[in-house]
């Protein structure tokens, strides 16, 4: 019984291994032209599904994920370049559409604002350290021990 069941965890951990996404393009979204469908599913594995948001458009089962492939088809069809579709996606739908965003001022101030902000706190932390260091008090004089042990009754 022991061996039967590893036997199984082991198949079933296999076949989650090599178990690959599976696309979702039908059969009547493909281009006869071969070069031009590698090209489109190049296209849709870099855009993004408004409705699953965290699947590309090849993947999703989604209504406008198929909107988008068949635009992205009808566009290289018409003779655009990869740059041109990608260009009239994010024109038409926004940068959010594409997985991997561009990198422009926007991004970097976007990934950079917390790095600037640990920057900051680490020099502001250094500082005060600093500050409190330098503003230690020194020993009390004789003179002063002598009147704090007055006032303590000592």
């Amino acid at each position: 019984m022991n061996a039967r069941l590893s036997l199984a965890s082991i198949i079933l951990l296999l076949a989650l291994f090599f178990a690959g996404t599976a696309l979702a393009v039908k059969p009547d979204e493909m281009l006869p032209d071969p070069a031009l469908e590698a090209r489109a599913r190049a296209l849709s594995e870099g855009l993004r599904c408004m409705v699953c948001q965290n699947q590309s458009i090849d993947e999703s089962d989604a209504d406008l994920a198929r909107d988008l492939r068949v635009l992205v088809r009808q566009r290289l069809v018409a003779g655009d370049t990869d740059q041109q579709v990608m260009d009239y996606v994010v024109s038409r739908y926004g940068e959010f559409v594409l997985l991997k965003p561009r990198f422009d001022l926007r991004n970097a101030l976007l990934w950079g604002t917390p790095v600037l902000l640990l920057l900051v706190g680490g020099v502001f932390i250094v500082l005060t350290a600093r500050s409190r260091r330098s503003t230690a008090t020194n020993a009390l004089t004789t003179e002063e021990q002598a009147a704090l042990d007055k006032i303590l009754g000592n």
